[in-house]
């Protein structure tokens, strides 16, 4: 990583084209300047003169996008023997991300530990370099695709799956416990709350005791639902009582049903609709339509990375050659947006998933969106329901917010797949890459 930092007299860049994330315009000969982390001006080279003394950076031959947002990745999915080889793994993970453009992550979940919290801070106080984070911590309560081994002799259940699974460990088996799980994550620093709604198996490992899971071998989805509406809402109410969001992983089903009757923030996955319906139905529409706690209409993530390669494999397996989640997600996908539901980018990436999920904007172009709007998901529309104050400060190219920038050679509004190829990454006025020619 190349990492220049800022000169006092701050950086001007000259955008040869400028993707305008709130329009969804490219506008041409503009020029962005930074102070310090923030962005002061941007504009028209002939309305934004360029300071004395300041570093001048030349992308007139580029396209210029605020960096990205993945509000879906996990840093910390696999079992480590300590938190401090968690926290180096997921640093590694973080880097990749942020060196492909993915200036802002979402980490959905980290089974075994809440060292994501740490590398977050970390990261906030220039102790070492990475993308900007909104963690959940441990997911709340556990989900599989097959039942778990049962133990020899007497043992906790969250010791069944190995040594410190805080996942299976937070007991949510009423609404009163499920509020005091939320409780114990917002005293841990978490921004959200995970929540997993849905199962991929029934009752004595139905369909496949292998783990694959989902399907029945007609074709049909398994959506075992994991919380009961009353232990959703009490998550909802505790976690906004404590300035916290949620989000969950829910297929469809009554586990999809509860999610969205509990008014969850941001439902993912969204494979079926609440009555099990390929291509999801009308009342799934009509409940993602009801307002959220705050006035706002809810948005959706549905991830591409996690659900190709072995995951196709095993899905057309168990449901017998008829479908599988990647095929059912493209169904839905158009479903929401014809409906208006606004898509957000996440990629559900990890191991080998960091820093390459930006294929995924091909799809959303091939399944109908205009590559702006593709663009839209991993920006304005990503950054709109983030925790805290985040939301107001990446997204876009304004004035006051983060100095967040990346750059590819061609124009994406072109040929999408530009996004794959990033060879400017900016993170807080620090230029980390810079591989574009002048």
């Amino acid at each position: 990583m190349d990492m220049q930092p800022a000169p006092s007299q701050g950086v001007a860049i000259r955008a040869g084209r400028l993707f305008d994330s709130k329009s969804g315009a490219m506008l041409t000969n503009q020029v962005i300047l930074i102070k310090g982390d923030r962005i002061t001006a941007a504009g028209p080279a002939d309305r934004v003169p360029i300071p004395s003394g300041a570093m001048v950076i030349d992308l007139s031959r580029a396209t210029v996008l605020p960096g990205l947002i993945d509000r879906h990745v996990h840093l910390m999915q696999e079992q480590q023997p300590n938190d401090a080889r968690a926290a180096f793994s997921g640093w590694n993970y973080a880097l990749k991300d942020l060196n492909a453009g993915f200036t802002t992550l979402q980490d959905m979940g980290s089974p075994y530990t809440y060292a994501t919290v740490e590398l977050r801070d970390a990261i906030n106080k220039g102790q070492v370099p990475g993308p900007r984070l909104q963690v959940a911590g441990p997911q709340l309560n556990p989900r599989a695709a097959g039942y778990y081994p049962a133990p020899s002799v007497v043992t906790p259940f969250s010791q069944t799956a190995g040594p410190n699974a805080f996942q299976l460990s937070g007991d949510v088996n009423s609404p009163w416990l499920a509020r005091a799980a939320v409780r114990e994550h917002s005293h841990y620093g978490v921004d959200w709350i995970k929540v997993y709604e849905t199962e991929d198996y029934e009752g004595g490992g139905y369909p496949d005791p292998s783990g694959a899971g989902a399907f029945t071998p007609d074709g049909k989805m398994i959506n075992v639902p994991s919380l009961t509406l009353e232990e959703n809402q009490a998550i909802v109410d505790e976690a906004h009582r404590r300035g916290l969001r949620v989000a969950c992983h829910a297929y469809g089903g009554e586990g999809l049903r509860n999610c969205l009757e509990a008014r969850v923030d941001m439902p993912m996955h969204v494979i079926v609709g609440v009555t099990g319906a390929e291509g999801l139905d009308d009342e799934t529409i009509r409940l993602f339509k009801k307002p959220l706690w705050d006035g706002t209409q809810r948005p959706v993530m549905q991830t591409l990375w996690d659900l190709i390669g072995d995951m196709e494999a095993r899905d057309l397996k168990a449901s017998g050659g008829h479908t599988t989640r990647f095929r059912l997600t493209e169904m839905s996908f158009k479903r929401l947006v014809a409906a208006g539901v606004k898509e957000v980018f996440g990629s559900g990436a990890y191991t080998n998933g960091h820093g390459v999920q930006a294929f995924q904007f091909a799809y959303y172009v091939k399944w109908g969106m205009t590559p702006a709007q593709a663009l839209q998901m991993a920006t304005s529309s990503a950054a709109e329901s983030l925790s805290f104050e985040l939301a107001k400060q990446v997204g876009s190219v304004d004035a006051g917010k983060y100095a967040d920038l990346i750059a590819v050679a061609g124009d994406p509004l072109a040929d999408i797949t530009e996004m794959q190829r990033v060879k400017f990454v900016m993170k807080g006025g620090v230029v980390f890459r810079n591989e574009i020619k002048q």
